[in-house]
């Protein structure tokens, strides 16, 4: 956790100078979306990848944020109360999360984490809530640890709602 403290850590968007090849999260899929696809999915503006990178410059690991939509029904009924009656009600999706496992166990995937968060809430674009689909049961208890919930009938799907993340930063802001 030093380097947070100290602020050697920088968020950058993906680009040509950042090295994917040796990234090694230990979740295949994970990795080879970062090797193969997240440069074209960013040039096709279908995902918008960010990169932790290090004083070395060594990538310490990456998410994407995009749009998305989720069914009205799919939502828990004491959220769904709430809405108004869209069919598909407006949301980012963290689509991947990974940190570099030379990396792990400094705190990385949080500082990413609420990154990607804070970016969700400071965009213009209309979001209800950040939704996450956990690719296995440590990804799920770790977004839950971070005060996601599970969709009813989707455990391994996650939200949190705009609302919560908006008043997560203005009380950090306030405690500054």
């Amino acid at each position: 956790m030093g380097e947070l403290a100290e602020g050697a850590l920088r968020i950058e968007v993906l680009g040509p100078q950042h090295d994917r090849a040796s990234f090694e999260s230990g979740v295949e899929p994970l990795d080879r979306y970062f090797r193969v696809q997240a440069g074209q999915d960013a040039r096709k503006n279908m995902a918008a990848p960010f990169v932790l990178v290090l004083a070395d410059g060594f990538v310490a690991g990456y998410y994407t944020l995009s749009s998305t939509a989720v069914n009205v029904g799919e939502w828990p009924a004491q959220i769904v109360r709430k809405l108004p009656r869209y069919p598909l009600i407006p949301a980012t999706l963290l689509g991947r999360l990974a940190v570099d496992r030379r990396q792990e166990g400094r705190g990385y995937g949080r500082y990413l984490l609420a990154d990607a968060l804070f970016r969700a809430v400071s965009s213009e674009i209309a979001s209800f809530a950040v939704i996450v689909d956990a690719k296995d049961e440590n990804a799920r208890r770790f977004y839950e640890r971070e005060s996601f919930l599970p969709f009813p009938d989707r455990p391994m799907k996650l939200f949190q709602p705009m609302a919560d993340i908006a008043d997560l930063f203005k009380s950090y802001a306030v405690e500054r």
